[in-house]
């Protein structure tokens, strides 16, 4: 289903063929991982969930450069006995590639449901973390972490929960050490949008069926 507030395309290779992962309604759907270059030469290694009745209609994956189109989505799952945030790229659309090896452009509109964290790096950089929650269909959300850089940055900062922006941008991968409590390290990939443009967005307007209701008079029933 199509939703302008949350659309990505990405073009690269799958690092292995994809694995079933779970069913709904009887359709399977698949997993497996997109290696997307930067510009920079950078690999990005996205999630990819794959719906079954895309399969069929694919074109060999193996070696070749597939363009997939669709949403960023995310979902809760226990790991090491924790919740967290999962975040994948939901393909709707998939094609053949041939010169758009760097292609990896995110949109997204939504409200910010935790108030932004403003930092610099240990290089002196700011950066700026944001949690969006983007509406989609079936009154489900997608919670996807993104972050901003410099001047974006500053103006992230300056937002306030419940706001609702819009940005472009990318989606990356990136590694990072978790201080587990034996004082061991362990290494872990994180997701997130990271913005190439930022700016405020219109308040959303409800659909006419999510308006409230009327209140209904004492004599009155709702009708079975």
């Amino acid at each position: 289903m199509e939703n302008p507030n949350n659309r990505i395309v990405a073009a690269g290779h799958l690092e292995d063929s994809p694995v079933l992962s779970h069913e709904v309604m009887n359709e399977p759907f698949y997993t497996g991982t997109l290696l997307v270059k930067r510009l920079s030469g950078t690999i990005d290694r996205l999630p990819v969930t794959l719906p079954g009745k895309l399969l069929a209609c694919m074109p060999p994956y193996e070696g070749q450069m597939l363009m997939i189109s669709g949403q960023v989505r995310s979902y809760n799952k226990v790991v090491d006995g924790a919740g967290r945030l999962m975040v994948t790229l939901f393909a709707q659309n998939i094609s053949d590639a041939q010169e758009n090896d760097t292609l990896n452009r995110v949109t997204l509109t939504g409200a910010l449901c935790k108030p932004p964290i403003y930092r610099s790096t240990p290089f002196g950089r700011e950066i700026c973390d944001m949690m969006l929650a983007v509406n989609r269909a079936f009154g489900k959300s997608d919670y996807i972490p993104c972050i901003a850089w410099g001047r974006n940055a500053q103006y992230a900062a300056r937002f306030g929960v419940g706001d609702r922006i819009s940005l472009t941008g990318r989606l990356q991968s990136r590694e990072y050490q978790k201080l587990l409590e034996n004082g061991e390290y362990m290494t872990r990939n994180a997701y997130e949008v990271s913005a190439f443009t930022l700016e405020a967005a219109e308040p959303e307007t409800p659909p006419v069926s999510a308006q409230p209701r009327p209140a209904l008079h004492p004599s009155e029933t709702m009708p079975s």
